[in-house]
């Protein structure tokens, strides 16, 4: 069975200034949710399935509808704040969904087979979707085994702020040991660092990062939901809590109840963090295109 993309495609984007993900990056127009599916139906993926807002339904079908739907099997669904598990409420006082573990879980009803998470508004590069398509092949849907493609912290940086990114480390057998996030990241001079209480640490250029490009065996759906569970009560009187994928990994990996590949990559990302990233993302693009990765027009 070929595996499924989900992408996460909820999020508005405060810090951009609108909705990026139907923003036009490449020659022809494409967004950069195009090149991960066009990456993905490459890679061998049989099924792409949207995490949205159901507001932003109609424009997203608009856009993408015929343009995925006459080439890989699509499916939607909807991050809504009161998708919560039964038997629990949601607080007066929280105006928004839970975050990234969340939006996973809508997934759940629509996903039967391995599958990858991938952010809407990032690009990940073809060689990142062929690595994590050949591990979900290697998968059974009980197994308790998954996997973070890592990006080396270089090839991850913005040019015009600081990003946050989960930190990755590994035992000797490429196993993840934990994920840490920094959430101000940038370079100073020659050297990239974070910075934390004012304080600056050192990080070398090819630590892995984790970018959310995730591979799971749908008994992931099961783990998610239990912490999620275990996260609302906990956090109930916090209304800006968020439920991150990277804090089930951890968990599981603490008490031994998973094992999560750390997967490396050799691709460049980039994204929209901030308005001014988008020239740099086209000329990105322009320069792979120019290499004969991807052609002018993708879908021509």
């Amino acid at each position: 069975m070929k595996p499924t993309l989900v992408v996460l495609a909820a999020g508005m984007g405060s810090r951009y200034g609108g909705l990026k993900q139907m923003d036009g990056f490449g020659p022809s127009g494409e967004t950069i949710i195009e090149y991960s599916v066009y990456d993905a139906i490459r890679a061998g993926f049989g099924k792409i399935v949207f995490v949205i807002r159901k507001e932003i339904e109609a424009d997203f079908r608009e856009r993408f509808g015929e343009r995925f739907e006459s080439r890989i099997q699509v499916e939607y669904v909807y991050q809504e704040l009161n998708k919560i598990p039964a038997g629990l409420s949601v607080p007066a006082d929280r105006t928004k969904p839970w975050g990234t573990g969340h939006a996973l879980l809508m997934a759940a009803e629509k996903v039967n087979e391995p599958f990858a998470v991938i952010n809407a508004d990032d690009f990940y590069g073809k060689e990142s979707f062929q690595i994590i398509a050949n591990f979900l092949n290697t998968l059974q849907n009980s197994d308790m085994k998954y996997c973070i493609v890592g990006y080396h912290v270089k090839n991850t940086l913005s040019e015009f702020g600081s990003v946050s990114r989960g930190v990755c480390e590994n035992d000797a057998e490429g196993n993840m040991t934990s994920i840490t996030e920094r959430t101000k990241i940038y370079t100073k001079g020659n050297e990239i660092v974070y910075e934390e209480e004012g304080v600056e640490t050192a990080l070398d250029k090819d630590q892995l990062v984790s970018m959310n490009l995730m591979g799971f065996a749908p008994s992931a759906f099961e783990q998610y939901q239990n912490y999620f569970e275990t996260f609302i009560k906990a956090n109930y009187s916090n209304p800006k809590a968020e439920f991150y994928m990277p804090f089930v990994l951890n968990s599981l990996v603490d008490e031994n109840k998973a094992v999560v590949k750390l997967l490396s990559t050799p691709d460049k990302w980039f994204g929209v963090t901030y308005k001014e990233d988008k020239p740099v993302a086209v000329a990105s693009l322009e320069a792979l295109i120019q290499a004969g990765l991807y052609p002018d027009n993708l879908w021509k």
